[in-house]
């Protein structure tokens, strides 16, 4: 397991999507003897003692209505696509949970907003719509495993959350008829089986019948008949030229129509990680 987290950031614009947010954090932050610091980023300075007064408002009715985790109330002046990464880094927080609006929200955070804010980031996020989390927490995780070579690194957040909620990870991969590809994929589940069965954590493969194309829509597919509590992936918007020409696969997932809440991550430089190491 990688460093405990002991500090969960909760971005919030005072919103139900938040408060759905802040529901993850609790069950999430009692998991792990969490801090939770709830985030509100204003454009002025003269705007920030109202934050601070409606935070604390929030943290009364958290605290009333049961939580028990230390609440700790952040204002920052600045930009919500920069100063989010940037206060969860100088908190040392090890994963943020933040609520967006769908694609076509308009409030805070929507959709790309949210991809935005993420790909400006070096933690770790869950990202939220308006669907409540269990109260035994995350139980059946599904992990997209494609042809990037990057989707090995959350092998280690999926571990780790596998861990603390004792659930069972659904490792999926597209249907490829090249031969080349497909030995790829098979290789990728082969690799994260032996990686999840050296952690003694549940977990079961499956090869959709969607292919490449329609990966999205087969994971969501798969996610929704098993009902599952958490979609993993990593992050490319960087790298993608979807970011410049249309909507990007990680957005689309993001906003998926069940509302599951989606643990994304940016890709990381091998070498300077613990994640899995990539083999070529």
């Amino acid at each position: 397991m990688s460093d405990p987290i002991k500090k969960i950031l909760v971005p919030t614009d005072f919103t139900k999507v938040s408060d759905c947010a802040l529901g993850h954090a609790s069950t999430m932050a009692a998991r792990m003897a969490a801090e939770i610091h709830l985030l509100h980023i204003v454009s002025d300075k003269d705007d920030v003692d109202e934050a601070r007064t409606k935070l604390e408002m929030v943290i009364d009715r958290a605290k009333k209505a049961g939580e028990k985790q230390p609440l700790v109330a952040q204002v920052r002046v600045g930009s919500v696509y920069e100063d989010i990464g940037t206060t969860a880094a100088e908190l040392g927080a090890g994963l943020i949970i933040m609520g967006t609006h769908g694609m076509h929200g308009m409030q805070f955070i929507t959709g790309s907003r949210a991809l935005r804010v993420i790909t400006n980031s070096t933690v770790p996020f869950i990202v939220v719509q308006e669907r409540e989390v269990k109260a035994n927490g995350y139980q059946q995780i599904v992990v997209p495993m494609d042809l990037q070579k990057e989707s090995r690194q959350k092998l280690t957040l999926v571990a780790d959350m596998a861990k603390y909620f004792k659930c069972k990870v659904h490792l999926v991969t597209p249907k490829e008829k090249d031969e080349f590809l497909h030995n790829q994929l098979v290789n990728h589940l082969k690799f994260a089986d032996g990686y999840l069965k050296d952690r003694g954590i549940e977990h079961e493969a499956h090869i959709l019948e969607e292919d490449s194309d329609d990966f999205v829509k087969g994971v969501i597919r798969y996610s929704v008949k098993v009902d599952a509590d958490l979609i993993t992936i990593v992050n490319m918007l960087q790298n993608s030229i979807f970011g410049v020409l249309g909507v990007p696969n990680e957005q689309e997932v993001i906003t998926n129509e069940p509302q599951i809440p989606v643990m994304c991550m940016n890709p990381l430089t091998i070498g300077h990680t613990n994640a899995p190491a990539w083999n070529v």
